[in-house]
């Protein structure tokens, strides 16, 4: 225990549970399934099974991205008796989303106490995964939630929910074949043919709708061995000793600068353009239940102004991870200090700054990222036939956002909406369950603070499609339904 009271999180759980604890957590997953069961209403399955002529299997939603969107969205739509999906992720298992890959931080960022996944079943948050192991008091002195811990219970998650997800398997290309039905090509092609879906939810994380942002002068100047964005895997156990110089003042850049210094790197040096490190984070005003949930009826002048604001903020540091930084004598912090020439030599980096030179071994980039559609290689064949917001609304005189006007134009439910009439039916059946729907639908997709009213409205959507392309069939065999039922005199 620190001396706050608080679970040492760089430490704590990180090993295999203990034999009593995974006793607990096998006896959690029973009460899981029995919770389950007693909500279990309707139980018969709905969706018509769709034939194909090749004699291939259709699913009806292939799931793109096997995180803990991708998972909820599948548990989703199994509760709702659409149980013929599929998750695929092009990671190996027990490695999906962020959290023990690419993210450095030592918690997550949102408060503890957040549910989501579980899609309101007491027994499937992590709140009660956590307690099953470490007991009520161990559930009092958390103070955020470890990321590896995350990882852990989403495997969990998984597993008791008997997910059908298939790993190592990268989707390279959505294409349309016929109305109602996309091909999904993976890099498994020469041994696989494309998947058949009905509908296809790219829950493909932060950067699922467009790419991480490396600047030009960075890419022109620099060689790829020299440079990594925060979003990458980087080996600092190999830069031990070294110095390194990171670019960008949002959350990454201090969860790098910390997680670097703490695995031995010589110094660590953030640079930021702005003379104050930023301080306001608009998303602990919008994790209300009035703004999650509503937001996304909000008008379209409403909803552009708003998400305007919410970009002219980078994410702020936590304070834990910022003071774990800043703690390191070897941590250096550079304000009002933009990267104005940036040039590779013999001995490293050379970066100048208004307020200085430095020499760097490696550079760490904290840039965030660009959301077009057009970036995505998976909706290439598709990429003209979607609505940007661009598209549907402009904005008045000085008051433009670039980046905004580049954001897919959702429907209420996250589904693709056609930039012309001729496009409909090529994206009918497309959903973007990643954080490219932040101008259409708020905080909602690849936000954890928002899943928990975002998901109902992808599952409806979905299911909504489902039942309204087959609408014919199900009214027939309703009009045609004479099965007796009174068995009396």
């Amino acid at each position: 225990m620190s001396e706050v009271g608080k679970v040492d999180t760089q430490t704590a759980y990180a090993d295999a549970p203990t034999p009593e604890a995974a006793g607990a957590l096998a006896r959690l997953s029973a009460q899981v399934r029995h919770d389950l069961d007693m909500l279990d209403y309707p139980a018969r399955e709905w969706v018509r099974p769709r034939a194909h002529r090749s004699g291939r299997h259709v699913y009806d939603v292939v799931v793109v991205g096997g995180g803990q969107c991708g998972l909820a969205a599948a548990f989703g739509l199994m509760r709702e008796k659409v149980g013929n999906i599929l998750v695929v992720d092009e990671n190996p298992e027990g490695l999906e989303g962020p959290w023990v890959t690419y993210a450095r931080m030592v918690t997550l960022r949102t408060p503890k106490h957040l549910t989501g996944p579980d899609l309101g079943v007491p027994s499937l948050t992590f709140r009660a995964w956590w307690e099953a192991q470490f007991g009520a008091e161990g559930w009092e002195a958390l103070g955020k939630i470890p990321r590896e811990e995350w990882m852990r219970y989403l495997r969990w998650f998984r597993h008791v929910l008997d997910i059908p997800v298939r790993n190592a398997l990268k989707v390279r290309l959505v294409e349309p074949l016929e109305p109602g039905l996309f091909g999904v090509k993976t890099d498994a092609a020469s041994s696989m043919p494309p998947i058949l879906a009905r509908k296809v939810v790219f829950a493909t994380g932060i950067q699922g709708g467009g790419e991480w942002h490396v600047p030009a002068f960075i890419k022109s100047a620099v060689s790829p061995t020299r440079y990594a964005h925060t979003s990458e895997q980087i080996d600092f156990g190999a830069l031990k000793g070294k110095r390194i110089g990171i670019l960008g003042g949002g959350a990454s850049a201090f969860d790098n600068a910390q997680y670097a210094l703490g695995a031995g790197v010589g110094e660590a040096h953030v640079f930021i353009r702005r003379e104050r490190i930023p301080r306001i984070n608009p998303i602990r005003y919008m994790e209300n239940a009035g703004f999650l949930r509503h937001f996304a009826t909000l008008d379209d002048a409403t909803k552009y102004a708003g998400i305007s604001f919410f970009l002219r903020h980078n994410q702020p540091p936590t304070n834990d991870t910022y003071n774990r930084a800043a703690a390191f004598a070897d941590f250096h912090l550079h304000l009002g200090s933009p990267w104005t020439h940036v040039e590779e030599t013999e001995d490293g980096v050379h970066v100048v700054t208004p307020k200085g030179e430095f020499l760097f071994d490696f550079i760490v980039l904290s840039t965030g990222l660009l959301t077009d559609v057009a970036l995505r290689e998976e909706l290439s064949a598709v990429a003209d036939d979607i609505a940007r917001w661009r598209d549907r609304y402009t904005p008045p005189d000085g008051e433009d956002n670039a980046l905004i006007d580049k954001h897919p134009y959702l429907g209420p439910g996250f589904e693709f909406t056609p930039r012309t009439a001729e496009g409909a039916a090529r994206i009918h059946g497309l959903f973007a369950f990643n954080y490219s729907a932040l101008a259409s639908l708020g905080l909602s997709a690849s936000a954890l603070s928002g899943m928990k009213f975002a998901m109902p409205r992808l599952i409806e959507g979905v299911t909504n499609q489902l039942f309204m392309d087959d609408r014919d069939v199900i009214l027939d065999e309703y009009f045609a339904y004479d099965t007796e039922e009174f068995l009396g005199a």
